[in-house]
């Protein structure tokens, strides 16, 4: 997708307003270590060490929308218990109006506990209602939702099964939204999408469509069968189908089709993914993109929230990075300093260790290929400090480099092992490394761990240094020595 066209919808969200409906929830996740077997049972111990508490089902949607600069109107319903006064404090953080959360003293909030060990989960326990709130609270809603209306761009319906999405609100919303021109996002729950007729779009994902199709296996024929049914037969606008690391099929009411394709990635929690499509495509039609584009948007993001761990957020810049990434090919590896920073932190905030090396590369040979493979194995993202055309010289002497910064940083940008390239030009990485913060500083070589520039700083805030031998005979120089006695 064109970056300029991603640049200018991100820069008009900050006037958009959504209104989401449905189940809040809190997502629990207690993260730890594993190197034991229960003595009482043939279980694994987790050592926790870490626990934290974000927003779940609708909360998710709205952290989602916030993230990416939307205002937004929360409606839900949540128990009097200690998790309902949690949720609304999440949200009060996000400085989220509560008013269109109610109270049912006798419900329970749902919470779902995840334990992880080395970014995998091990096992989660649910604590939830499923039971429909009643019809007094249902009108409590609507009416609170007639208002809210007025003065959003996008009603999203984030239906987790737990009881508020009803078939009775529902048919007091969809309608009611439709005619004051609104559009209607749901994404779906159940066996029965017949709840959901008349809605704008919906955003089922493999599994729950074949269900509700009552089409099984799971084959790329049935998959398009069930779209095409579920279009037809709810009249809806459009039905966007998610297919994990397919990418997502659109479904339109005149017939049409259109696939979207995804880059391949390493995925670390498919958690919320979901969530963010939603937000994303609420986002885009509430800004007035056709809803191919929105699609395509959304499938930017869904690809990068995969890549953290836990349920999470994606944010303008982050989708930005990754439009440009797809579209211009090694050039979006090649970015400057700040960006670094900001895409290293990224990093750290979704658990990914980020491990940085440097040096001039000039003439590229296998010794330097083999070295580049193994410090990129230390860790999730590799960045490399590239000393520029001056500083090379500075170092090595006015007849060197042979290949300037430009192409050596397109050479580099090619190897899949290198995550990100960026050029420097002070004889040393030290600011460079104080900016970017690695986990993992590489170096290689014969240095000693003492002698390595930077290491006192990365230790000093956790970090670690790494040392990697070069392939014995395999050197510039040596190249450079060849080449002259052979010619």
């Amino acid at each position: 997708m064109n970056p300029a066209t991603v640049e200018s919808f991100l820069e008009r969200l900050a006037s958009v307003r959504v209104l989401v409906v449905g189940d809040l929830m809190l997502d629990e996740y207690l993260w730890g270590t594993t190197e034991r077997i229960s003595p009482e049972a043939p279980v694994q111990i987790v050592d926790i060490h870490k626990e934290d508490m974000r927003l779940g089902g609708a909360g998710n949607v709205i952290h989602n929308l916030r993230s990416l600069g939307c205002g937004v109107d929360a409606m839900s319903v949540v128990g009097g218990d200690e998790d309902g006064r949690r949720v609304l404090e999440l949200l009060g953080r996000m400085q989220e109006g509560l008013d269109g959360v109610v109270f049912q003293a006798d419900r329970r909030t749902s919470r779902k506990t995840r334990i992880l060990a080395s970014n995998q989960q091990m096992m989660r326990i649910d604590r939830e209602s499923r039971e429909e709130i009643p019809a007094p609270v249902v009108e409590r809603l609507l009416a609170a939702c007639r208002e809210k209306l007025r003065h959003c761009h996008a009603l999203l319906i984030s239906d987790y099964g737990k009881g508020v999405v009803t078939e009775g609100l529902l048919k007091g919303l969809t309608p009611l939204a439709r005619k004051m021109g609104v559009p209607v996002l749901v994404d779906p729950k159940g066996k029965d999408f017949g709840k959901y007729r008349g809605a704008t779009l919906l955003t089922p994902n493999r599994r729950e469509i074949l269900l509700a199709a009552d089409l099984f296996p799971m084959t790329d024929s049935h998959l398009r069968q069930a779209g095409r049914k579920m279009v037809a037969s709810l009249g809806l606008d459009a039905l966007v189908l998610t297919r994990a690391e397919e990418g997502m099929t659109l479904f339109f009411q005149n017939g049409g089709e259109v696939d979207i394709g995804t880059r391949a990635r390493e995925v670390f929690d498919v958690s919320g993914a979901g969530d963010t499509v939603l937000a994303v495509l609420g986002a885009g039609l509430g800004a007035g993109l056709p809803c191919t584009e929105a699609a395509q948007v959304a499938n930017l993001a869904a690809g990068i929230v995969v890549g953290k761990v836990g349920t999470s957020t994606v944010n303008p810049e982050e989708i930005l990075e990754e439009a440009r990434r797809q579209t211009l090919g090694t050039d979006s590896k090649i970015r400057t300093r700040e960006a670094l920073v900001r895409i290293a932190a990224s990093a750290r905030q979704a658990g990914k260790s980020v491990v940085f090396t440097n040096g001039c590369f000039d003439l590229l040979h296998v010794g330097h290929v083999k070295y580049l493979q193994q410090a990129r194995q230390l860790g999730d993202l590799l960045i490399l400090g590239l000393n520029s055309d001056v500083s090379v010289r500075r170092l090595k002497g006015e007849k060197r480099p042979l290949i300037g910064e430009v192409e050596r940083a397109h050479i580099l940008a090619a190897l899949s092992c290198v995550d990100f390239v960026t050029v420097f030009p002070e004889d040393t990485p030290l600011d460079l490394i104080a900016a970017l913060r690695p986990d993992i500083l590489v170096k290689g070589g014969d240095y000693t761990p003492e002698g390595v520039v930077g290491r006192q700083l990365v230790a000093e805030y956790g970090g670690r240094v790494e040392i990697i031998r070069f392939v014995e005979g395999r050197s510039t120089t040596s190249l450079i020595n060849q080449i002259l006695e052979r010619f």
